[in-house]
């Protein structure tokens, strides 16, 4: 068995441990079998996910085209629901300032440990686990293992018993990790040599957080060289962010005529800038079209939503 954690949307500040590394994790461990600890078949069914979890948009796709079985263990995972209403609770009772403060810290030292540098190796070591189990554990000691955490304990003892016994690969929520790291030790990622594949996610998680201070020619240039479409997409973002907007809007259409179905957060993205764009060259009729297109998606990215509506009732200017 491989037990690995998902980080998330903390994915991409990683270039040791993103959404790629886990597929070259999986590559190596060659599983028939994808367990998911911390999603019910139903949020699968229904896409619950794809809010909570971006590393499914590379996981699902991974294990279709290689005929693995992808099975949902969480039976209870609506129970995940209650830690928001347990916070919404205290949001709302005179004397709950306090305690969410006290959250607040938690949630804090749970960020501070996520932005120090994660490869496999570090997350199957014990000091990190440690690290993470005591955030937890101080966390559930001061308001309860229950509501407040999601009822995590109750529900990862009984995906740990429908483990028993199995072989495949494990990924579970970071916070579900522990958990499942005590009883499966043996299951514990280890070192691992980043392939080339990782290197280029790694660059374009990098674009996805465009800063001023960033290389922006050598984004550009790693962009091109991947040549995918959401390298495209993103080498466009760079160029919008540069007030090149023809420059975007050219590579914009390149990327239009490209299969830019995957990962599945992308075409919502790609349809809300391709619209924006199309409003700065006066192409009011096309730009129109490709709002409506993102609307009109099964799903889209709550940002690419309200970049269409936005766009649908007045023009896009910079």
């Amino acid at each position: 068995m491989l037990l690995l954690p998902s980080l998330g949307p903390f994915h991409i500040l990683h270039p040791r441990y993103n959404a790629t590394t886990v597929l070259a994790l999986l590559e190596e461990a060659r599983p028939e079998v994808l367990y998911l600890a911390s999603h019910s078949e139903e949020g699968l069914r229904e896409g619950l996910w794809r809010e909570e979890d971006p590393l499914l948009f590379h996981l699902l796709p991974w294990a279709e085209a290689r005929g693995v079985e992808v099975v949902a263990l969480d039976r209870e995972a609506h129970l995940k629901g209650e830690a928001e209403a347990f916070r919404q609770a205290l949001a709302q009772h005179p004397r709950g300032e306090p305690h969410l403060e006290r959250m607040q810290a938690f949630d804090q030292a749970l960020l501070d440990l996520l932005r120090t540098p994660l490869s496999p190796e570090v997350l199957g070591s014990e000091g990190f686990l440690a690290r993470l189990k005591g955030v937890y554990q101080g966390f559930a000691q001061a308001f309860g293992e229950g509501p407040a955490t999601g009822f995590r304990a109750r529900r990862m003892a009984q995906v740990a018993s429908l483990l028993e016994g199995r072989e495949g690969a494990v990924v579970a929520d970071l916070l579900d990790y522990p958990f499942l790291a005590e009883r499966f030790p043996q299951a514990l990622p280890k070192a691992h040599t980043p392939t080339e594949a990782e290197r280029a996610r790694a660059l374009m998680d990098r674009a996805w957080q465009l800063q001023e201070g960033d290389d922006w020619a050598g984004l550009l240039e790693g962009l091109f060289a991947i040549g995918s479409p959401e390298a495209l997409y993103l080498a466009a973002q760079v160029y919008l962010a540069a007030g090149e907007w023809r420059e975007a809007l050219a590579l914009m259409e390149e990327v239009f005529r490209m299969d830019f179905q995957h990962p599945g957060y992308l075409p919502g993205y790609v349809l809300a800038r391709f619209g924006q764009l199309l409003d700065l060259a006066g192409e009011r009729a096309r730009a129109l079209r490709a709002y409506r297109g993102v609307l009109a998606l099964s799903w889209a990215p709550e940002e690419a939503r309200a970049i269409a509506l936005a766009g649908l009732r007045t023009p896009f200017r910079l």
